[in-house]
Formats: C-alpha cells, structure tokens, sequence
C-alpha cells in the first residue's frame, strides 16, 4: 500500500500560522490573563481608581466581605436564586424533552424550535419585554392572573419574578440537550425492557435516567456556573431593588466597583465567587459519582 505523503510547508505558511497564534496568546494575554491578574492584586488592595488610591491592606477586603450585611443577603439570593432556577430547568427541560421525542408526538423539530427560540433572544430584551408585562398599570401578567401586584418593587415578589423570567428564558437549552441525550439512547434497551415486563415509570427511573446522567451532569454545572454570574436580569428589571432584594453575588461586585469604586472590594468579591464556583463544581461531581478526572479519560 502506498500512502501519500502530506507536502511540506511552505515558509508563508509557517509564518501565518505564527502570526495567528501569537496573535491568539496575545489577545487572551491582554483581555484575560492579565486582568484576572491585576483582579487578583487589587483585592488585597484599597483601590480607587478616581483619586488614584492604590493601597496595601492586605486581608483586610476579605475581612470586611464577611462582615458586610449585604454581602450575606446577596450570598443568600445567589444560593435561592440558583437552587431554584436550576431545578425548574432541569425539570422542565428533561420532561418536555422526553414528551417531544416519544412516539405520540409527530413535530418534532417544531416543538424544539418554539421552545428554543427564547434562548436564542438577546436577554436583554427578554428582559425589557417581561419588565413590561409586570407592571401593574397595563402589564399581561396581573391581567392574565386577575391580581393587583407590583412584582418588580415588592420584596417578596422582586426575587421570583426574576427567577420566572430566568427560567423562562433558559429552560429551552436544557430542552435541546436531553433531547439528544434521549435520542443517543439506543431502542434495544427499550425493548429488552419491554420483553421483560417493565412499566413505563421503571424503564424511565432504572434505564432512561442513568443513561441521562452525564447530561444531567453537564446541564447542572453549567447552569450552577451561569447563575452565580447573574448580572443582566437584575441590572435591567429591578436594578437591585427594591433595597437588597434582588441583590445577587454579581450584582454586588458591580455595584461595589462601579457605583462606589471600590474596586479592590470588588475584587475580593469576585475571586471569593471564583472559589465558591469551584468548589460546588467538585461537589456536584461527588454527589453524581463521577470525578472531573474519570470524565476526562473516558471523552
């Protein structure tokens, strides 16, 4: 057998390929490396880039994090409002996935696009659009329920009209995943099931769902990871409020660094969310019984 042999590179080629990947380096270098960096330095820093304050202070960020009601009430709004969105997603999506692709539905590919599209649209103006329809004067939800409530500027309704909207937005990702977690599962596990006797809840709980676990897994941490990130939601239909009602972990660090310039604060902030981050990654992969390093070897 003869193989063919690749030809060699030409100098121009090497040269382009050079360019391109200094050029990729020095991008993540500037955008990335280098501002987690300066991040990283600040937070032991009293930083004011205003008047120009750059002072050593050492712990002293982190000391006064903990210490900070604030910083409590938007821990405890970030832990509800993860808890919360990220189970109604997974609910939801792995069901309506599971519904589309059983043998009574026939549209497939149309169901997955309607319930897709909201992911796919700009959230910021999903998130204008619901701003809108909870106002209490002339908005559809209050219409639609036959109440009278100020969803956005009530404490005990601000949190979970964001949360609704979050978890209508995102859900149709969840969607699209199971879907083809559920269509990569191979027919002769159903029929075996079948053969013997199993119902449609056994074959569901003992065949379906494990096999759906590293999309579980997946769905689950990329979601926890998003959602301690949630910034856009609160910054656009209740801009923290009313009072600390809305306040999330990343609502905190923006109002911190660039409404009061703390910047040094504000890091600390955000490198305490950066460990938290992954220290619920690693629990997330102990309670479903797979480490990080056995997904790896098995990709």
């Amino acid at each position: 057998m003869f193989w063919k042999r690749r030809p060699l590179q030409s100098k121009s080629e090497v040269v382009l390929r050079n360019i391109v990947v200094a050029f990729l380096v020095l991008h993540m270098g500037i955008f990335l490396i280098v501002p987690v960096i300066m991040a990283f330095a600040g937070s032991f820093h009293l930083w004011n880039p205003l008047n120009g304050t750059y002072k050593w202070i050492g712990l002293d960020n982190y000391v006064r994090m903990f210490q900070y009601p604030t910083f409590w009430t938007a821990m405890i709004n970030t832990l509800v409002f993860c808890v919360v969105v990220v189970a109604f997603r997974v609910l939801l999506g792995l069901s309506l996935a599971y519904a589309i692709t059983s043998k009574m539905t026939t549209k497939k590919t149309f169901f997955r696009t309607v319930f897709y599209m909201p992911t796919v649209t700009p959230l910021v103006a999903v998130a204008y659009v619901w701003k809108i329809m909870y106002n209490p004067q002339f908005g559809l939800i209050d219409q639609i329920l036959g109440v009278d409530i100020n969803w956005l500027y009530d404490s005990a309704f601000a949190l979970p009209a964001v949360m609704a909207m979050t978890i209508w937005k995102d859900f149709g990702y969840a969607v699209i995943l199971f879907m083809s977690g559920l269509m990569s599962v191979p027919s002769d596990y159903y029929e075996a099931a079948h053969i013997d006797g199993a119902n449609a809840w056994k074959t569901f709980c003992y065949i379906t769902l494990p096999l759906l676990k590293p999309t579980m897994i997946f769905v689950v941490i990329t979601s926890v990871i998003s959602y301690l990130q949630a910034y856009v939601p609160v910054m656009v239909m209740t801009d923290g409020g009313p009072g600390t009602a809305t306040f999330l972990s990343s609502y905190l660090v923006y109002d911190q660094a660039f409404v009061k310039y703390n910047f040094g604060y504000a890091s600390a902030i955000a490198f305490f969310i950066l460990v938290l981050t992954a220290i619920l990654t690693v629990i997330s992969f102990t309670v479903t019984g797979e480490k990080p390093e056995k997904r790896r070897k098995r990709a």
